[in-house]
């Protein structure tokens, strides 16, 4: 990546971290493409040149979350780690952008509610998401992890309202931490699908 893209990167990422804080704060109907670019520090003009509405800065979240899956996906593939190692990182590291504070996790939710582009934007990478999650259920149905009789696009299902249900209830309860519900909700996840064992 030569410099031009780099800056470009980090100015992309500036607006969506502003973004990001600024939702928390106010709720995405409360908040301009003017707040986020003067918290951002950039011209309005700069913030057309990477997004094409204030909601389609929430579309970065859904391409972060992407780039987990696929380098989760990637790791399975390797064959170094357990696929239950590989999913277990997978559900902390979908939790660490809207874990970030209850109060974003709660505010990404209303918006996601809330907006039919933010809704359609999530739809389509979430479809995405959950074919490559498919993907590692299969590896690990192969592997002899993951019981075979259970179908990998239901189970891929199972394991994104196991993150989505458990980020909710943890921003409504706040306590205990984020990642003490998520090793909860994880082992519960991986006791429903995991291969009987052997006698």
């Amino acid at each position: 990546m030569g410099r031009r893209e780099r800056r470009a990167a980090e100015t992309r990422v500036r607006l969506f971290r502003s973004a990001l804080k600024l939702i928390a704060e106010h709720g995405l109907a409360n908040v301009t493409v003017e707040d986020i670019t003067e918290a951002a520090d950039v011209g309005k003009g700069t913030f057309f040149n990477y997004f094409a509405s204030k909601d389609h800065v929430l579309g970065v979240m859904a391409e972060i979350q992407l780039s987990k899956g696929r380098e989760a996906a990637a790791k399975a593939a390797e064959g170094r780690q357990s696929i239950q190692m590989v999913l277990r990182h997978l559900v902390r590291g979908l939790a660490e952008e809207p874990g970030r504070s209850p109060r974003l996790a709660r505010a990404l939710i209303s918006s996601f509610l809330a907006s039919d582009s933010v809704r359609n934007i999530l739809k389509r990478h979430m479809h995405e998401g959950r074919k490559t999650i498919g993907g590692i259920i299969a590896m690990g149905q192969k592997r002899g992890e993951i019981d075979p009789r259970l179908n990998k696009e239901k189970v891929a299902l199972q394991f994104l309202q196991t993150v989505l249900g458990t980020v909710l209830l943890w921003s409504l309860h706040e306590k205990p931490a984020l990642a003490t519900w998520m090793g909860n909700s994880f082992e519960h996840f991986w006791r429903s699908v995991a291969a009987p064992r052997k006698k």
